[in-house]
């Protein structure tokens, strides 16, 4: 795991800290909002870690010359009411009744292709953690859907607003061809809450998720390069 302090400082503009940091890379964690010599210039003189999200047919001239390194590009799935496409089985269903700790416990493992387990320079034990106390935030908020199959919890998926921010299913439900029943039975009931277009995020590297959300109808936009720096 990586050391080092905390350190407040006043954050330049176009520089936001991550909101569920709990401080277990040992630096806090900050993405930039907006790309220029300055900025960058100013955050290099500020220990944490920082990412940056660019269109993929941007310059990334400015980035490497300043330290950044690819990471990830992600894409966005979205889904219209009248595009959805659902799957039904009895067995699947979804509860806002649940262990938060057994939610916690699912997400060992289920985030490998995320782009903090990708970055070389973290720990992936502390990307984990990372996954938990933004799910402990959405939990707070009142966000988070527990997925059931057979009466037993399979997984979760969290969202905010329309939007499905972080969903994993359960070692013991993967690779089993029950993805698409869950996620249609947390689809369906964002539907009924009044949504008229779901949309998400996943790594463009995570086939199995971008096939599962293309099989449910969603269609992809809206791809962005993620790059990271560590200043420590």
């Amino acid at each position: 795991m990586l050391s080092g302090e905390r350190h407040l400082m006043e954050l330049p503009d176009g520089v936001e800290k991550v909101p569920w940091d709990r401080n277990e890379f040992g630096v806090s964690l900050y993405e930039i909002l907006s790309v220029t010599v300055p900025v960058l210039e100013e955050v290099v003189r500020m220990p944490g870690h920082y990412t940056v999200k660019v269109d993929p047919l941007s310059s990334k001239e400015i980035l490497h010359d300043n330290g950044f390194y690819y990471c990830d590009t992600l894409v966005e799935p979205y889904c219209s009411r009248e595009r959805f496409v659902f799957y039904h089985d009895d067995a699947a269903d979804v509860t806002s009744h649940y262990s938060l700790d057994m939610l916690a416990a699912m997400c060992e493992g289920a985030f490998t292709y995320g782009r903090f387990h990708r970055d070389f320079n973290l720990d992936r034990r502390s990307s984990d953690l990372r996954y938990i106390n933004w799910l402990r935030e959405l939990d707070r908020a009142g966000h988070v859907l527990a997925l059931i199959y057979g009466g037993e919890a399979a997984g979760f998926l969290a969202f905010s607003s329309n939007r499905l921010v972080l969903h994993a299913v359960d070692k013991e439900y993967r690779g089993k061809g029950l993805a698409k029943y869950l996620w249609s039975a947390a689809c369906k009931k964002m539907f009924e809450s009044g949504h008229d277009e779901l949309v998400s995020s996943v790594s463009a590297a995570n086939l199995p998720v971008v096939n599962l959300y293309i099989s449910l109808g969603f269609r992809l936009r809206n791809a962005v390069d993620v790059y990271h720096r560590l200043v420590e």
